[in-house]
C-alpha cells in the first residue's frame, strides 16, 4: 500500500497544526518525522491515521481517496511513547486484542500471536500481564500488538523515548531489521537526530507544522537545503557564523579571516553564513586546510564517553562535540581547529549554497 498527502493543512481555531503537507511513502519504507517538540509530527500521523480530518487537502493510500474514512476503516496501527496495554489482560490476550476485533479464528490468534511474540523475543512472557514487566517489555508487548495484525501503516510516535540507552539501541536495531522484510509503511517520529540517522530510510523535518526537508536519510543530513534543516539535523545543533566572501579570503565576525579554498571559490563575493557540525571541529589540526582559532573555554559538558565543549572567541561562540572526557576550566584559553573543506555555506535568506564534499576521515 502506498500513501500519499496532498497538500494537506490542519488548523483549529486559528492556530495551524499542519501547513501543505505534501508527502508520499511506499510500501515497505521506513520513514522517520524529525522535529522538536510540538513541531507538528503527531498532529501529521493523527492525519495519516485517521484519526483527525485534515482541514484542506487529500490523503490517499494506494490512489484512493481516503480523507473522510475514519480509523476504524483503515487498516492502520500506531504505537505511542507510554506504554498504552490492557492492564487486566495477559501479554497474549494484548497481543492479540486486534485480531479478537477482526473475528479471526482461536488457531489463526494462536498461530499469529506466537510468531510475532517470538519475533520480538517476548514468546515466554506471554502468560504475564503488563505490570509484571519491565518497561522493555511492556513496549514490546504494545509494538507486537500494532504488528501482530499486518497493518498497511504502522505509526511510532517516540516509543521508545521512556526507556533507557541500552534498551533503545537494541530495539532501534530490531525495528530495521523487522521491516527490512515487510511490505508495510512504517512511519516512526522523534525529536532526536541521532536517532533519525541510526533508523536510516527517509527522513522529513519538521518545524512549526511546515516540512522544512524530506528525503533520503543520509542526503538529507548530508545536504540540508536550508539552514533550518542543518539546525534540526544536528545533535547538538550545528554552529552557525555569519560571514563574508571577497575575492580572496572568508571572514568571520571581521576578526577571522582565512583563503578562499577550492570548495568556495565558486561562489560569488557577499555575505554568507556558514554552518559547521560540532563534531568537526578538533583540539588538533587533521587537515591542510585546518583554520586554527584562539578561544576561550565557557564549559566542559562530559557526558559518559564524548564532551560538548562551549568555547567562547572575541565576537562568536562555538560548541565542540568531542570523543573521549576532556576536562577543562572555566576561561581556559585553547586552540581549536575548523577543516574548512567541511564549511557549510548559506545565503542570507537561509538557502544551501554549497555543502561539504563527501570524504573519508572524521564522522560526518
Amino acid at each position: 500500500m502506498s500513501l500519499t498527502l496532498e497538500h494537506v493543512s490542519r488548523w483549529v481555531d486559528n492556530q495551524v497544526y499542519i501547513d501543505d503537507a505534501c508527502l508520499s511513502f511506499e510500501p515497505g519504507s521506513f520513514n522517520v518525522l524529525l522535529g522538536r517538540t510540538l513541531s507538528g509530527k503527531t498532529s501529521l500521523m493523527r492525519l495519516m491515521a485517521g484519526l483527525d480530518r485534515p482541514s484542506k487537502g487529500r490523503i490517499l493510500m494506494n490512489g484512493a481517496d481516503v480523507t473522510a474514512i475514519p480509523v476504524r476503516q483503515r487498516n492502520v496501527s500506531m504505537v505511542y511513547q507510554q506504554f498504552i496495554n490492557y492492564p487486566t489482560l495477559s501479554v497474549f490476550e494484548n497481543i492479540a486484542s486486534p485480531l479478537r476485533q477482526a473475528r479471526c479464528s482461536e488457531a489463526e490468534i494462536t498461530e499469529k500471536v506466537h510468531a510475532t511474540a517470538k519475533m520480538l523475543r517476548i514468546e515466554g512472557l506471554l502468560k504475564r500481564f503488563p505490570l509484571e514487566l519491565s518497561g522493555g517489555q511492556q513496549q514490546r508487548t504494545a509494538m507486537a500488538r500494532a504488528l501482530v495484525k499486518d497493518a498497511s501503516l504502522i505509526l511510532f510516535d517516540e516509543p521508545l523515548v521512556n526507556l533507557d540507552y541500552k534498551l533503545r539501541e537494541e530495539l532501534r536495531q530490531e525495528m530495521r531489521e523487522l521491516f527490512a522484510a515487510r511490505h508495510t509503511i512504517a512511519i516512526y517520529a522523534t525529536t532526536e537526530p541521532n536517532e533519525a540517522l541510526a533508523l536510516g530510510g527517509t527522513t522529513t523535518i519538521l518545524h512549526q507544522g511546515r516540512i522544512i526537508q524530506s528525503g533520503n536519510t543520509p542526503e538529507v543530513y548530508h545536504r540540508p537545503q536550508h539552514i533550518l534543516a542543518a539546525e534540526l539535523f544536528s545533535e547538538p545543533p550545528i554552529n552557525i557564523l555569519p560571514g563574508q566572501i571577497s575575492g580572496t579570503e572568508v571572514s568571520f565576525a571581521d576578526t577571522v579571516h582565512f583563503p578562499l579554498n577550492p570548495d568556495l571559490q565558486q561562489l560569488e563575493p557577499g555575505e554568507y553564513r556558514f554552518g559547521m557540525r560540532p563534531s568537526h571541529i578538533g583540539l588538533v589540526p587533521s587537515n591542510d586546510d585546518d583554520l586554527e582559532l584562539a578561544v576561550t573555554v565557557d564549559l566542559a559538558e562530559i557526558s559518559g564517553s564524548e564532551t560538548f565543549l562551549h568555547v567562547r572567541g572575541e565576537q562568536f561562540s562555538l560548541v565542540l562535540h568531542l570523543p573521549g572526557v576532556h576536562e577543562y576550566d572555566v576561561d581556559t584559553p585553547i586552540l581549536i581547529y575548523i577543516p574548512t573543506h567541511k564549511l557549510f555555506v548559506f545565503d542570507v535568506q537561509g538557502q544551501l549554497k554549497q555543502a561539504p564534499a563527501r570524504r573519508t576521515g572524521r564522522a560526518a
